[in-house]
Order: C-alpha cells, then structure tokens, then sequence
C-alpha cells in the first residue's frame, strides 16, 4: 500500500463530491466524474459515501480516498471506528479521518482508531487537520497521511479565501509523513504554490467538480461587472 502514497507524490488528486440534494449527488454521476478527471490526468481520487466508494473504485485504477460524511457533531469526516471499517471495506485504499483534537462519537482516540484500522485492513490512514498541533499529533498517533482539509472549518481556526500555506509549509517542515494541501484551492497557481510550500500531493474539489459553486463565482462575477441601468 506504500506505493499509493508513492503515486500520489507532487500530483494532483481529485475530489469527486456532491452535497446531498444536489442533481449531482449519484454515486453513477460521481463514478463518471472520477472517470473524467482520471482522464484529465488526476493522480488518485477522493470520494465520500459508501456507494461512490464503491462504484469508483470498480471503475477507476487509481489511489482513492474514501471517506464518510454523517452526523451533526462536530466531528462528521468518517466520525468513529465502525464508519472507518466501513469505507476500507468498500475499496478505500486510504481511509481519511476526522484528525483534530475535537473528541470522536465512539470515544475513541485517534491512536486507538489509526490502530485499529491498520491491525485489521491492509488500508492506509489520512487525517484531516485543522492545526500544524493537530497535524503533528496525527503522525505520532501513526497516520499514513495528515492533510489540512479542516484549517479555517473548526470553530478556534480562521477561514482564509485560499488554502492555509503556513500550514502546509509548517507541517512538511515539522511531520515525518507527507503533507497533503486540501481546502480552498481554487487555481492552478494555488496549487503550484502548494507543492512550493512542502506539499507531498494536492488535493482539489470543489474548483473542479462542483458546478453549483463555480457557476455561482461566474454568475456573480458577470453581475458585479454589469452597469447599472441609467435613471430614466
């Protein structure tokens, strides 16, 4: 499983996501969106739910992701040990994980449930940070991976228009196991910059496979730059 995290290095993966609701939000759609952006040259996947897990990884050779969302606490992105489980089951190469200091439904740890999770699947583990503390804390609990998908979503950390740099920068400099840059990246630049800062692999969703949100940043944009009808 070393190798998937070996494939990902200086690449782009993808997150194939729709939010519930949405005429998007149909593991199919997400398999074709997965299947489209592997074309594009997408480097791994990243993918919610169950059933997207699972269509994806049926149809897509690539390093997936996988998580799931559920609940209303604070703690959603794969929240106990048994979600986990779940998304390695269903074809998960990594399993990526709510890895900030805020505590799990289950009780858990976050050592205990990295360790469960590699003493009973061949899956590595991801975990989503919001704090360079957060982040160096998952790698002593034994992740595989620690990302920044959290900085600026937890209520002690402040959301920035582009994605936290500084902690990009601060995690490679200060962790023994790769950073991944996820959250707010919505440019290639952004991106590059990324990869400039210590980034092992980048990820990014919603500038590539959210409609909803980058037609609203057009729309917007056009009526901005629209003059006003002159007073009769």
């Amino acid at each position: 499983m070393k190798a998937v995290i070996q494939h990902i290095r200086g690449r782009l993966v993808v997150s194939c996501q729709a939010y519930p609701g949405e005429p998007m939000r149909d593991p199919e759609t997400m398999r074709r969106v997965a299947q489209a952006v592997a074309h594009g040259g997408a480097a791994g996947i990243r993918a919610q739910g169950l059933s997207d897990i699972t269509a994806i990884r049926g149809s897509v050779d690539l390093p997936l992701i996988g998580l799931w969302k559920d609940g209303d606490d604070d703690v959603f992105i794969t929240p106990t040990l048994d979600h986990a489980l779940a998304v390695a089951r269903a074809g998960a190469h990594v399993v990526a994980i709510d890895g900030t200091r805020r505590p799990r439904p289950d009780g858990l740890t976050l050592a205990a449930t990295i360790a469960a999770l590699h003493e009973r699947t061949s899956a590595l583990v991801m975990a989503d940070c919001s704090t360079v503390e957060e982040g160096m804390r998952a790698a002593a609990a034994g992740a595989d991976l620690v990302g920044t998908t959290l900085a600026g979503y937890t209520a002690y950390t402040a959301k920035g228009a582009g994605p936290d740099l500084e902690m990009v920068r601060a995690l490679a400099a200060r962790t023994p196991i790769p950073v991944v840059a996820e959250g707010r990246i919505h440019t290639p630049n952004q991106a590059a910059d990324a990869v400039r800062a210590g980034a092992w692999s980048v990820v990014v969703g919603t500038a590539i496979t959210h409609p909803t949100t980058v037609t609203g940043w057009f729309a917007e944009a056009v009526t901005q730059a629209h003059p006003e009808e002159p007073h009769q």
